[in-house]
Parts: C-alpha cells; sequence; structure tokens
C-alpha cells in the first residue's frame, strides 16, 4: 500500500465514512465498537485503522464491527477523552499532549529534544518509557495499546534568518500550542512564545505578530505556511505520538479471544503506520521545497545545552518523576 501526500490531501468527502464500517458478512455483528481520532479519513493513521478494523472483523467471523469515526465526529479531543473514560466510545487515540492532561507523565515523550531520531523514539516508546506511561494510564481507566502511532518531529518555521543553533532562537516571537511544557522550553531557549489557536496562526505570521512557529511538516503545508514563512529548520525539538486507547472496564468485559485479537490487529497496524508517515515526511518535504521554503539543518547539541544550563531538564525531571526520567535516559543518553 502507497500513502503519498496526494493520498492524505485528498477530500473527505470522497469516502463516505459508513464504508470504514461496511459488514463482511451479511448478518449483524454481535458486538459493535466505537471508536473516534481528530484526524481526517484518509490521514495514514485512519486508512491503517480501517484495515485492522476489517481484520478484527474477519478474524472474529464477523462477530466484531469497529466503527471508526475521523476527524473529530464525536468531538474534540477532551471530549473524546471524556467518553473514552466513560465509556461512551470504546477506543480513542490522543496524542501523548492531550493524555498528559489526566496523566502528567504521558507528556514526557514530548520533552524538548529528548529524541535524536527515530531509533531512540522506538526504543523508548516500544521499551520501558512506553511501558511505564501505560501503566500510569491504566490507574485513570485506560488500557492501552502496546504500540504508539506516529504524529512525527516538530520543526520551526520562520520569516527572518534560518534557526541553525540555540543562539538563533533569542528573543524571536514564535507561536506555541497551548501546552505548559512547549511554552517552558521556548522560554528556556530565549524565545517569546505566544500560545495562540492553530486557526489563527496563519494571520499570526501574516500581520508579524509572531515571527515564527512549529508544527510537523505536513501541517506546515496544509495550513499552506510557506506564504507566510521564508525558511525551515529541521529541530525536531518535539516528537509526539498517539496512544491507541481503550475503555478498561468495557474492553475487559469482551471475550477471551477478542481481547487478544484487537490488539495485534491494531498494533501491527501501528507500526505499518509508522512507515507510512516516514514517507510521508519525504514527500512533503520536497513539495515545500519547491513552493520556495528553505530548509536548514541545526545544531541538537547547542539546544540540549541551553536546556540544561537554564535549569529546564532539571525542572521538568522534577515533573516526571525520577524513575520516568531514568528510563527516558536509559533510551536517550543523560539529559540532565
Amino acid at each position: 500500500m502507497t500513502v503519498n501526500r496526494r493520498t492524505v490531501l485528498s477530500t473527505l468527502a470522497t469516502v463516505p465514512v459508513f464504508s470504514l464500517g461496511a459488514p463482511l458478512v451479511a448478518r449483524a455483528a454481535e458486538i459493535e465498537l466505537k471508536y473516534g481520532n481528530n484526524l481526517p479519513l484518509t490521514h495514514p493513521l485512519n486508512v491503517r485503522a480501517a484495515e485492522a478494523a476489517a481484520r478484527v472483523k474477519k478474524e472474529t467471523n464477523g462477530r466484531v464491527d469497529i466503527q471508526i469515526f475521523p476527524n473529530n465526529q464525536l468531538g474534540g479531543d477532551t471530549d473524546m477523552l471524556s467518553q473514552v473514560r466513560s465509556g461512551a466510545i470504546n477506543f480513542f487515540t490522543p496524542s501523548a499532549l492531550v493524555v498528559a492532561t489526566l496523566v502528567p507523565v504521558a507528556a514526557i515523550n514530548a520533552l524538548g529534544f529528548a529524541f535524536a531520531d527515530y531509533d531512540q523514539v522506538w526504543k523508548a516508546m516500544d521499551g520501558p518509557v512506553g511501558k511505564h506511561v501505560r501503566e500510569a494510564m491504566a490507574k485513570v481507566g485506560l488500557l492501552t495499546f502496546e504500540k504508539m502511532w506516529d504524529n512525527g518531529f516538530r520543526q520551526t518555521t520562520s520569516s527572518g534568518k534560518p534557526i541553525a543553533a540555540a543562539k538563533d532562537m533569542d528573543g524571536i516571537k514564535i507561536r506555541v500550542p497551548v501546552s505548559p511544557l512547549s511554552v517552558a522550553m521556548f522560554k528556556a531557549l530565549g524565545a517569546s512564545p505566544t500560545s495562540l489557536q492553530f486557526s489563527e496562526v496563519y494571520s499570526a505570521l501574516q500581520t508579524k505578530i509572531v515571527d515564527a512557529q512549529e508544527n510537523p511538516l505536513p501541517i506546515i503545508q496544509v495550513a499552506k505556511l510557506y506564504e507566510v514563512q521564508k525558511n525551515c529548520s529541521l529541530t525536531n525539538h518535539i516528537w509526539d505520538g498517539f496512544w491507541f486507547t481503550a475503555n478498561a472496564r468495557a474492553f475487559n468485559a469482551l471475550p477471551a479471544d477478542v481481547q487478544k485479537i484487537i490488539p495485534d490487529a491494531f498494533n501491527d497496524a501501528g507500526i505499518a503506520q509508522r512507515g507510512d508517515i516516514k514517507k510521508l515526511n519525504e514527500s512533503v518535504q520536497a513539495d515545500l521545497e519547491a513552493k520556495g521554503l528553505a530548509f536548514n539543518k541545526t545544531d541538537p547539541d547547542s539546544f540540549r545545552a541551553k536546556l540544561r544550563d537554564t535549569g529546564f531538564y532539571g525542572e521538568w525531571k522534577g515533573r516526571f518523576g525520577a524513575d520516568a526520567w531514568g528510563l527516558l535516559e536509559s533510551a536517550v543518553g543523560k539529559l540532565a
């Protein structure tokens, strides 16, 4: 299967939502389950989730039908997080930063400049760091599958000079999400972060309210931020992903064979989706370059040194706890 930029950006209207839950057999399913997420139907997450749902239906001989509701059809992230906890929906794929509103340690993967590359990401999140976070999530009623899905590294764009090292952040006015971790990181780097809703980003850049912003490459492309920015610095400053969560009470009430079939299908789909995102990012960068956005590499060691010297890592080590921090450093090396 090939997932490219054109596929991801195609209109949602081309594929009806009900097709995801189309029965493979004539009779009604014995068990109907609801899965909600915030991404377009054609995003790799939903493409692979649809494959997983079909696999579950096949392997259960039509007994289980997982209906997928993409693109915030069931509400925003906060709404769906509440719904999966209450049992109104069975599954949800929140980003770690969304889960962190309930489970603070879940944001540890979004620590600034923690990961040098994907090898370190998956070593941590498929390993002891991910296990630690899943155990914390279980305490609030969220059963979480082992494999995290990819949302990509975040990059920094600017209207002025390229950002190549930490010193280039001094005084820059940058839009960041409404996230204490993001705000604290950019302040520690010497920037002047401003939290704005994403709908405000384009106009804020256009009117010079802010000089810069940060997002994964596909978002930069979809929102046409290349029209109001000159440079894209490959800072890879934050990595985030999606946890595939379930209402623990409802999931544990399913038949034993179904409790094995569903995680197996969605864990395998998550691994496939990781490869899709990698290919997508490569094609998106080429497209953005063709549209005139200049790319440059950065010196990650300079950013880590600044965060260490300003006490950022020390502060967040205390917030996340020594146990979680030790597990992270076992995967990525010494941070604080």
